[in-house]
């Protein structure tokens, strides 16, 4: 295949995930305040907004550890549209608890009470007469009935994961599967229920934003959660023994900031497998995310190329090994799968040659993290003036960073001098906006900032805390938290470095023709 050219065109966002947007009801939604936020964003003069998986998560509340690949987080169902709809009243909703901090996220109390609210809808709902729901449901045969099948085994199973099912299902024996369908047939439409109302809801937001001229970066970890739909139903595509357990499972090595790596314990694909197939199973997942987002972020792209294999017995990523992935053979069958929507390559880590190579072939932009540009020397390639061409982003930190404040609040004194410096700013107080700026002057075509930045938050507002549980992923906006004044302060920086939404043409001058006489 011939390699892919692709732009983003110089512009400027927002990360900020569905769960984190302001609502009523425990955590962010497709209602009101999504489109508040599509309007504060177009006002602002962005051209992006980013946001974190929105699949079903599940124990730990990740969005990089969801129950499919393909689903929708029924969370982000925003209830007043069902109350519009006549499914739930007013009295449903407020009759239940969903946290008492407007600014946190209680996902024990959202679990215990939002399913509750969402049957009554699927209760009152005539939505199977529909075209709209025959039509989704044509549209997703690939997983939607063995994702609703799972997840109403699952609640059968008080919600243990499939591997500790009982035999004949977890091994999907053909006369179980059967049995199951029927036991379950209510609960299987209720799943597919939430699927529906989720895409129906996603889908008119997305085109609110799009008419707006915003563009929807998605993001999509690059393995999935053993406790899936997905390793369930096609666990042949997945490094698993014959009693369907992991031989191998994902994380990275030790480095100078974890001493053991990182085990995070996805099951690993079979690349074989994979490609004996075709990587149907990518072509699928890459084709739903295309009509998900304009922009697909690939996090851990690195482990495209080569990927870090942990012994499933070993309890750190010490005993680890590298091992070769399928490289162009699936970057080739991603982009005949994805239509006119992009690709983003999270290339953060130990980037080998290899890695460099393929990028350049796909044509695919990486990133730059402002945060790490201070600790080394002028030379570090995150600098902005180290820059050698457009085709990237730049980030001042992501989900799994420290906020800018946090950070240089714990950095030590040398790096913050050379910040202040090469900022040219006098204190450390003036580097967060100062990195902000500096992102908005570079060079590269996309800056993205964290909401959490935006607003000069600290280490209290930080979203995930890697190979940590218990505080992650919660953190939300407050109602007018992100204010005119952010606004105006971001449209002037979009304004003033050519990342306005409307950009005016580039005046070139007339060149004058030398003539002897």
């Amino acid at each position: 295949m011939s390699k892919c050219v692709q732009s983003l065109g110089r512009g400027a966002g927002i990360l900020l995930p569905i769960s984190s947007l302001p609502s009523n009801y425990g955590i962010g939604t497709f209602g009101r305040e999504a489109y508040q936020f599509v309007d504060a964003l177009a006002e602002a003069q962005q051209t992006f907004w980013q946001v974190l998986p929105v699949g079903p998560t599940s124990f730990g509340d990740s969005p990089y550890q969801s129950f499919s690949a393909f689903a929708g987080n029924p969370y982000f169902i925003d209830l007043d549209y069902l109350v519009n709809e006549g499914l739930i009243t007013k009295t449903d909703i407020t009759s239940k608890e969903w946290g008492d901090n407007p600014e946190d996220i209680s996902y024990a109390t959202i679990f215990e009470n939002r399913f509750d609210v969402l049957r009554t809808a699927f209760a009152n709902s005539k939505h199977k007469d529909t075209e709209a729901y025959k039509e989704f449901c044509n549209n997703s045969t690939y997983w939607l009935d063995d994702y609703s099948l799972y997840m109403a085994i699952k609640c059968k199973f008080n919600n243990d994961e499939w591997s500790l099912w009982d035999d004949d299902i977890k091994y999907r024996e053909e006369a179980a599967l059967k049995k199951y369908k029927e036991e379950l047939a209510e609960d299987i439409d209720f799943w597919k229920f939430c699927q529906f109302k989720f895409f129906e809801q996603w889908n008119e937001l997305k085109e609110y934003a799009n008419e707006k001229g915003i563009q929807i970066i998605g993001d999509i970890p690059l393995y999935v959660s053993m406790d899936s739909s997905d390793v369930w139903v096609h666990g042949r595509l997945f490094e698993l023994d014959e009693r369907k357990n992991p031989i191998n499972v994902a994380g990275v090595p030790p480095d100078c900031f974890s001493e053991f790596g990182q085990r995070w314990g996805n099951p690993l694909y079979d690349w074989d497998a994979m490609e004996k197939e075709d990587f149907s199973w990518w072509r699928e997942r890459m084709k739903a995310n295309a009509n998900l987002y304009d922009v697909i972020r690939i996090d851990h792209f690195i482990g495209v190329v080569r990927y870090y294999r942990i012994p499933s017995d070993c309890p750190t990523a010490v005993d680890g090994a590298w091992k070769k992935g399928p490289g162009k053979k699936l970057t080739d069958a991603i982009v005949e799968s994805i239509g006119e929507a992009k690709i983003i390559a999270e290339d953060l880590g130990i980037v080998v040659q290899s890695v460099r190579d393929l990028m350049a072939e796909t044509g695919w932009p990486g990133m730059k993290i402002m945060q790490f540009a201070f600790g080394s020397n002028s030379m570090n390639d995150n600098l902005p003036h180290t820059y050698t061409n457009s085709n990237m982003l730049v980030y001042g930190g992501t989900h799994d960073n420290e906020t800018l404040v946090g950070y240089f609040e714990n950095a030590d004194e040398e790096e913050i001098a050379f910040a202040c410096k090469y900022l040219n700013v006098e204190s450390v107080e003036e580097i967060p906006d100062a990195i902000i700026r500096s992102a908005y002057a570079s060079t590269a075509d996309v800056a993205i900032m964290q909401m959490q930045d935006i607003l000069g938050l600290d280490n209290s507002a930080r979203m995930n805390l890697p190979s940590s549980v218990g505080q992650n992923w919660r953190w939300r906006l407050a109602p007018g938290q992100f204010t005119d004044e952010h606004i105006d302060y971001l449209r002037e920086l979009a304004e003033t470095y050519g990342r306005e939404l409307d950009k005016p043409e580039i005046e070139e001058e007339d060149e004058e023709e030398d003539t002897e006489e």
